[in-house]
């Protein structure tokens, strides 16, 4: 497992941007919430595992590509891991910047499981701006000392697998907190200031602690 996961520090600092930024309430995890109170928590949960289907797709579609440019070029590889950093911030001011009104999510329409599952399939795979995120996350905590397609591989794994976790309690709780959370307009800025200070937080931890060359 040593050659999958980065050291300790930097795994750490994984675990903890990836919880922040999974509990983090944004349109995914609003539209989990609406769905679970539309048409209960087997829906809601239903759409988790399609999410989460997806957002696994971009993961490890990302790690593959970073593994084959890290192959190539160390230089280009570095390249993109500080270009990643500087997207982070970017997506954190975004967030910082984005109204109110643009974290709700619409009210989505009956539909069955299936429908639901591959609705948010689909949604997740083809966005590709959870493609990009994970081009610019995974290289953050990647190390030249191991396989990087693996290492990429075991934490995009993780990564959406803490974020199902965070989905599906959000879809369990819903029926209880959910009408508050949909109408709460403080919590929706305060999840929009927590996201936007997690994304720039690491942006710049990255970027200034980076990742020793293998000797």
């Amino acid at each position: 497992m040593s050659t999958l996961l980065p050291p300790w520090p930097l795994f750490s600092a994984f675990l903890l941007a990836s919880l922040v930024l999974a509990v983090t309430p944004g349109p995914g995890v609003l539209y989990i919430v609406t769905r679970s109170l539309v048409q209960g928590r087997r829906s809601g949960l239903t759409s988790v595992a399609g999410v989460a289907l997806g957002n696994l797709g971009n993961a490890l579609a990302a790690s593959t590509g970073l593994a084959a440019l890290f192959a190539v070029s160390s230089l280009a590889f570095a390249v993109v891991k500080y270009a990643g950093a500087l997207y982070l911030v970017y997506l954190g001011v975004q967030m910082l910047r984005l109204p109110p009104a643009e974290l709700s999510a619409p009210v989505p329409p009956a539909a069955s499981l299936g429908r639901i599952f591959r609705d948010g399939f689909v949604v997740a795979l083809l966005n590709p701006k959870t493609a990009i995120f994970f081009a610019a996350f995974l290289p953050q905590f990647l190390s030249p000392d191991g396989a990087p397609a693996l290492q990429g591989m075991a934490l995009g794994v993780l990564f959406v697998a803490i974020a199902a976790v965070t989905d599906s309690a959000y879809a369990l709780a819903a029926g209880t907190v959910a009408p508050a959370l949909a109408r709460a307009r403080g919590l929706r800025r305060g999840g929009r200031w927590l996201g936007g200070g997690a994304f720039i937080g690491l942006g710049v931890f990255t970027a200034l602690t980076g990742t020793r060359a293998a000797k």
